[in-house]
C-alpha cells in the first residue's frame, strides 16, 4: 500500500493541511506507513481520527501478538464477528473502496478470516468484490441456514454490477461477430455488405463511369432468427481459478440469452457438472460450483467432446491453469482431434483482471503446439476473443509484457 492511499481525509481539509505544511503531511503519511516502530525516524505522533486510522491498520499488518508499548503495532482482529464487521466498518470509513478491497483480501489472507465469513453481521459489513465471491463460493456448503440469504445477497449484487458492465458491450461485439460470420452470395438489398462486396470486385471498376460493376455480391446473413454458432465453456473449479469461474458464470449466462448461440456450461474438478440449466441465473450458476479439489482436465474434455454435434460451427473455451491431474496424453489427443473436426478451440488460463497465474508451462507448451495457445484474458478483453472464434480469424492474444 503505497502512501499516497493512507489517510485520505476530505479533499479540502487534506489540501489546506499541505498547503500549511507539506513536510509534516509527509511525515504524517511516512508514519502511517511504516507503522510507529521505534526504528521508523518519524518521531511523528497521531492523534484523533489518524491514531484511529492506525489502529485499523495496525490489526491487520501489525507486528505479532507481542505487547503493545506506546507506538507498537499488535496485529488481530480478536476471535468474533462484531469485531470484526467493526473494523470493516473503520477501513470502509478511512479508505477509498479500492483499497477496502485490498485489505479485505489480505486480512482473509493473514488472519485467517475465512471462517468469520459465514456470519451475517459480518457479510452485511464487507465491501462485495470478485474475490469475496470467490471466497464466499468456496464456504458456502459449511454456511449455517442464517448466513446463506446474506450471502446470496452479496453474491446478486456483484453479478448484477458485472453484468452492467458487460453485457451490453459483450452481445453488441458478437451479434457484429455473428452476422459477418454468416455472409450469403445473394443477399437482400438491405444484407448487402458494401464493405466486402466494392473490396471483392475492384477488378471490376470502370474508369469512365468511376464506379465498380460488382459481379459478385456479399451480404449478411440474418442472425437472430436461429441458432448458428454453439459455444462451451468448461472451466475448472479449482480453488485458484475462483474469479475466473465468477465472470465465466456471469458471461455464460450473457451468451445464453442470445438466440443466435447455443451456449453450454461445464465446471469441473475430478468430476465433472454440468450447469446449462441453470444459465437464466448466474448466481444459480455460482452456487451450483464447488471450489477447491483437484483436477482431471481430461475427462471434463471427454464429456463436451460427445455433446458437440455441429464442430464446423462450435467454439469450446477451456479455463483452466492447466495442471491436469488425468491423462496428459488423452487430454491432448482430445484437443487435437477436436481442432481436426472443425472445432474453434481457445485455451484461458485465467479470466480475470489479475493476469495469468501460476500455470502448467509444458501442457500450454504442448496446446500451442497444436494451434491453441494458452493465455490469460481480461474480462474486457473476452469478448472480442470469442468475437474473434467465431468469425475464425486469429485472436487477439494479449502482449505477456
Amino acid at each position: 500500500m503505497t502512501d499516497t492511499t493512507l489517510g485520505q481525509t476530505p479533499a479540502p481539509v487534506q489540501a489546506s493541511a499541505q498547503a500549511a505544511d507539506p513536510a509534516r503531511e509527509r511525515l504524517r503519511r511516512w508514519r502511517l506507513v511504516l507503522g510507529g516502530d521505534q526504528a521508523d525516524g518519524t518521531g511523528c505522533t497521531l492523534s484523533g481520527r489518524d491514531a484511529a486510522m492506525d489502529g485499523a491498520l495496525a490489526a491487520l499488518y501489525g507486528k505479532g501478538d507481542k505487547a503493545q508499548t506506546g507506538r507498537d503495532r499488535s496485529a488481530g482482529l480478536g476471535a468474533s464477528a462484531p469485531s470484526v464487521a467493526r473494523w470493516l466498518g473503520d477501513i470502509r470509513d478511512y479508505f477509498p473502496s479500492s483499497v477496502v478491497q485490498v485489505m479485505q483480501r489480505d486480512a482473509i489472507d493473514r488472519l485467517g478470516l475465512a471462517a468469520l465469513l459465514l456470519e451475517p453481521e459480518m457479510l452485511q459489513a464487507v465491501e462485495p468484490d470478485v474475490h469475496l465471491v470467490g471466497t464466499l463460493l468456496s464456504l458456502h456448503k459449511a454456511m449455517p441456514e442464517t448466513t446463506r440469504e446474506t450471502a446470496r445477497a452479496v453474491v446478486r449484487k456483484v453479478v448484477e454490477e458485472l453484468e452492467k458492465r458487460l453485457a451490453t458491450r459483450t452481445r453488441a461485439t458478437l451479434t457484429g461477430a455473428l452476422d459477418r460470420s454468416a455472409r450469403v452470395q445473394r443477399p437482400r438489398h438491405h444484407d448487402i455488405d458494401w464493405n466486402r462486396t466494392i473490396a471483392a470486385n475492384l477488378k471490376h471498376y470502370l474508369p469512365e463511369y468511376r464506379t465498380v460493376v460488382p459481379e459478385r455480391l456479399i451480404g449478411y446473413g440474418r442472425a437472430a432468427r436461429s441458432v448458428k454458432k454453439e459455444v462451451v465453456l468448461c472451466i475448472d473449479q479449482s480453488g485458484s481459478m475462483a474469479a475466473s469461474v465468477v465472470y465465466a458464470s456471469v458471461f455464460g449466462a450473457v451468451l445464453a440469452s442470445m438466440r443466435s448461440i447455443s451456449t453450454r456450461l461445464v465446471v469441473f474438478d475430478t468430476a465433472v457438472v454440468d450447469l446449462t440449466d441453470q444459465l437464466d441465473d448466474p448466481v444459480d450458476v455460482l452456487f451450483g460450483t464447488q471450489l477447491g479439489g483437484g483436477t482431471d482436465i481430461n475427462r471434463a474434455l471427454a464429456y463436451c467432446q460427445e455433446r458437440i454435434t455441429r464442430p464446423a460451427e462450435t467454439v469450446v473455451v477451456l479455463i483452466s491453469d492447466l495442471y491436469e491431474g488425468g491423462i496428459r496424453d488423452e487430454m491432448l489427443k482430445r484437443v487435437a482431434a477436436m481442432k481436426a473436426s472443425g472445432v474453434q478451440f481457445v485455451v484461458l488460463l485465467a479470466l480475470s483482471d489479475e493476469g495469468a497465474p501460476a500455470y502448467d508451462r509444458e501442457h500450454a507448451a504442448a496446446l500451442a503446439a497444436l494451434g491453441a495457445p494458452a493465455f490469460a484474458c481480461t474480462p474486457d478483453l473476452f469478448p472480442e476473443v470469442m468475437a474473434a472464434a467465431l468469425e475464425k480469424r486469429p485472436l487477439p492474444i494479449p502482449d505477456p509484457a
